[in-house]
């Protein structure tokens, strides 16, 4: 089932507000009873214990650690991008979309539960066996041959080409060859698509998409069960509605709760 892009109405202002107060609150009496030095020090020591536990908690970050996959807090699927570029997908809308994936995994399942199809590359045979037996009926998978990037390219064209049309709203790049794989991406886009390219730091990502005429941003930080940070970037072009002005902003708290 699709879930509902996120427009942040009262009970989310309410329950965010009743957990600031509930913290206020809390912390009162120790900046009353003792002195300030000391309460500042309580207060150090528990913003920075607690906080990044608590966080890792709520966006599934612990649970996605011991699951050895990637995951929200209640085990649904997420993809293995950063924190800050999930939460920006997490508020939009993908109704009517078509996604094109190289690299398949939780992030199919997740893009399955909000876009209307999803076409999906994987190069590790056993790893896509096992994403068939979850997958959807809105879901193909096709194994890649990547032993080299002309083999992959080949291949997509001949599997894609057909069923192209105008294009693909969504073009991930998280697999094989992906400067190579990001280049042709490029040329499967949607007049309004995006391409979202994982680990966008390496890979030649860079100097393969410069020249490309897409904008872009990039979202650093954590991702599900990670110990080092990096960088999810989104390429797209002037026009797609990612990117627009006409949504509310929505809180991260509430984003949390849906992933």
């Amino acid at each position: 089932m699709r879930r509902p892009s996120v427009v942040p109405g009262w009970g989310e202002v309410l329950s965010w507000g009743a957990m600031q107060i509930w913290i206020q609150r809390s912390f009162a009496p120790l900046k009353k009873w003792l002195p300030t030095p000391l309460s500042a020090t309580i207060r150090a020591f528990v913003t920075a214990a607690i906080g990044p536990a608590w966080n890792a908690r709520r966006w599934g970050h612990t649970r996605s650690s011991f699951a050895s996959k990637a995951v929200s807090k209640e085990g649904a699927p997420l993809p293995w991008y950063t924190y800050p570029c999930i939460h920006f997908l997490a508020a939009q809308s993908f109704a009517g979309m078509r996604v094109l994936e190289f690299g398949a995994g939780q992030s199919t399942l997740w893009w399955a539960a909000r876009a209307s199809s999803v076409v999906a590359f994987e190069a590790d045979l056993s790893w896509l066996r096992r994403i068939e037996e979850k997958a959807p009926s809105n879901v193909i998978l096709h194994a890649l041959d990547d032993r080299s990037p002309e083999q992959c390219r080949a291949q997509v064209q001949e599997i894609v080409d057909p069923i192209l049309g105008d294009g693909f709203d969504l073009v991930i790049v998280d697999g094989s060859h992906r400067n190579e794989i990001a280049k042709l991406g490029t040329g499967l886009l949607a007049p309004n698509g995006a391409l979202i390219c994982d680990n966008a730091e390496g890979f030649g990502i860079f100097d393969a998409l410069r020249s490309s005429g897409l904008m872009r941003v990039d979202f650093y930080g954590m991702a599900p069960g990670i110990i080092l940070s990096h960088c999810t970037s989104i390429f797209f072009r002037p026009s797609c509605p990612l990117f627009g002005n006409c949504r509310p902003i929505p809180s991260e708290w509430a984003l949390s709760d849906i992933l």
